[in-house]
């Protein structure tokens, strides 16, 4: 079974920034789509941005142009690189590997943005 651990959240002000890992206990990206979601406390699950297999990337409207995921393969690890940090991007962060019949999950990372 693939586990996912992610690390990195933190207390960060506005403006600042974080890089969130998700390491994967094995070489999954070649058969699966990585995704970062959050939760905010009160607030559904969203999906913040995807990686494909294929290397593409997709991102929610609200982090467009601040967020950027990307993967290395030899590490087996998927970052989000966070940048102009808003307190409304406060939230446990999750990181998620999915294919068909397949949809594994990390434990999450609290990021909290705040001055």
């Amino acid at each position: 079974q693939v586990q996912l651990v992610e690390s990195g959240g933190g207390l960060v002000q506005p403006g600042g920034s974080l890089r969130l890992t998700c390491a994967a206990s094995t070489s999954i990206f070649s058969r699966y789509a990585m995704n970062w979601y959050r939760q905010a406390p009160g607030k559904q699950r969203e999906l913040v941005a995807t990686l494909t297999n294929l290397g593409s990337t997709n991102y929610a409207d609200s982090v467009k142009g601040r967020f950027a995921i990307s993967r290395d393969n030899a590490k087996n690890t998927v970052y989000l690189q966070m940048n102009s940090l808003k307190p409304e991007d406060t939230a446990v962060y999750y990181c998620n590997a999915r294919r068909v019949l397949s949809d594994i999950w990390g434990q999450g990372t609290q990021v909290t943005v705040s001055s």
